[in-house]
């Protein structure tokens, strides 16, 4: 029996070398987009028109939908109307020319002693009065022209636009549809891919803001890429003793989907100093001392017994 339990320990050493020397396993992600938006409307309105479907690309500032705005239109067509009217500024610049005239002949009478000091003051003030109104038009046209800007305004409202450059993910209404609070579009940004990896706590030291890792999505065709760390959580979760990192996968040529699940390794050098040692430079001489690396056939590390350890025969 003893001979048993002792051949069970060392097949478990065996085991322990075998993982060890494998290195550490990949590590399960998921791919997801960097950004969703729900998009809505800022007025309430029922919807006239859809520009887009679930699936389509859209950049920003992009009209997605369109609402009723018939009354929008007229408000901008009567804002317009008064902003383009010069009738009241050109008879205030009339009126105001012609009391500056009055005044100056008014002034060349008084000194004549043809007129009363009343009449040149009554004048003088005539040509006050004229030029305060000639400002008062100047103001009343600045007043239409914003009138005119804010029907526009109210009248954009009523276009629904895409907020950043993405994927249209999902149409939750459909035309004739009033629109209150409830999203219309969900928007995901797919360029570039949001990546979370959950590690184990032994890799904390070794991830580092910055870095390269390579992701292996599990997609047909799907070649290796690198993406780069871009958060490492600052807490640790105590029930699994992990932690959580966010990459940011490229994909500019929008090839991979959102969604994916994926494996996560430390590119280059990185796994290696994750796993506590460091790559050696090709040709360099081993250290003195140091053991020999197992070749390629050994399918297995040799198993070193203590010199105290002996085994005995079992007794019949």
């Amino acid at each position: 029996m003893k001979l048993v339990s002792k051949l069970t320990v060392c097949c478990g050493w065996l085991s322990i070398a075998a993982a060890h020397a494998a290195g550490p396993s990949p590590l399960g992600c998921l791919i997801e987009p960097f950004r969703s938006s729900e998009v809505g409307s800022p007025v309430v309105g029922v919807i006239e028109a859809i520009y887009v479907e679930r699936g389509d690309r859209v950049v920003r500032g992009q009209p997605l939908a369109a609402l009723r705005s018939d009354v929008e239109r007229q408000s901008v067509a009567v804002a317009q109307s008064r902003a383009a009217a010069i009738g009241d500024l050109e008879a205030a610049k009339a009126n105001a020319e012609l009391a500056r005239q009055k005044l100056v002949r008014a002034q060349d009478l008084a000194r004549q002693q043809f007129i009363s000091g009343q009449a040149l003051e009554q004048a003088r003030a005539e040509a006050v009065v004229a030029d305060n109104r000639l400002a008062q038009a100047k103001e009343q046209r600045d007043v239409y022209s914003h009138e005119h800007e804010l029907a526009k305004a109210q009248l954009g409202l009523r276009t629904i636009r895409s907020p950043s450059d993405g994927v249209i993910a999902d149409r939750y209404l459909s035309v004739g549809e009033r629109v209150e609070e409830k999203p219309m579009f969900r928007v995901a940004v797919v360029d570039p891919l949001r990546v979370e990896v959950v590690l184990p706590v032994a890799m904390y030291s070794q991830v580092k803001r910055g870095m390269s890792m390579a992701i292996v999505p599990e997609f047909p065709g799907a070649k290796a890429r690198l993406a780069q760390v871009v958060l490492v959580d600052s807490l640790i979760e105590g029930a699994s003793n992990t932690f959580r990192a966010r990459l940011e996968l490229p994909n500019r040529d929008h090839a991979l989907p959102a969604g994916l699940r994926c494996k996560a390794e430390l590119a280059d050098g990185s796994a290696a100093q994750a796993r506590g040692g460091v790559e050696p430079r090709k040709g360099a001489e081993p250290p003195v001392g140091a053991r020999p690396a197992p070749t390629a056939q050994a399918s297995a590390p040799a198993l070193r017994l203590s010199p105290t350890m002996t085994l005995s025969p079992t007794r019949p």
